[in-house]
């Protein structure tokens, strides 16, 4: 029994330590229609945001830099570099995979004061807070607590690319200028 005590203790100190170097970073996810979403935005890349209705950070499309709900956003680029700033094992995820959180059961409400959609059913659900967006030009932060906005890692034709958009009235996959605005990430499982 004394073994068993011991090993037990070493675990659970095991599991703090983990804890602890993980912080932010660590989200099992949950899954919705075979695909496996975090449960918390995108914050400073790399990171999750500490709580699902926490803002996390606006992103311009396929950029690593982050910019936060409150000041002016600034060093928009039109480059095409590849980047990814969801934390390790995690990506943005494509059009098919928002169009499938799109068709998943959803509703709109109220988590803890902030307005967004729950997707899934339970126990596999997730909340999206409607965040709103950042212009480019003034770096206003625009209809939060009405709309939500996220990126895909999907380009489409010219200067485009599709993100999804929700409000009370209801969910769409869109195609939106790349370049015109700051969205939230929601990532998915590598």
């Amino acid at each position: 029994m004394r073994k068993f005590s011991f090993f037990i203790a070493v675990l659970a100190v095991w599991a703090g330590v983990t804890a602890a170097i993980a912080g932010e970073n660590f989200d099992t996810g949950v899954v919705i229609n075979e695909v496996r979403w975090a449960t918390r935005n995108v914050d400073v890349p790399g990171t999750f945001a500490q709580n699902p209705e926490d803002t996390g950070m606006f992103f311009q499309w396929n950029r690593c830099t982050g910019w936060a709900a409150i000041g002016s956003a600034s060093d928009w680029s039109g480059a095409n570099a590849a980047n990814n700033p969801c934390p390790e094992g995690w990506r943005i995820p494509t059009q098919a995979e928002l169009k499938s959180l799109r068709d998943a059961r959803n509703i709109w409400t109220n988590r803890n004061g902030v307005n967004g959609r729950l997707f899934g059913t339970a126990p596999n659900q997730i909340f999206l807070p409607a965040v709103g967006f950042l212009r480019d030009n003034d770096g206003r932060l625009e209809s939060r607590s009405s709309f939500g906005f996220y990126w895909s890692s999907t380009r489409n034709d010219g200067g485009n690319a599709i993100g999804l958009s929700f409000s009370r009235n209801g969910v769409n996959v869109l195609t939106f200028w790349r370049q015109l605005s700051g969205f939230s990430i929601r990532c998915v499982a590598e």
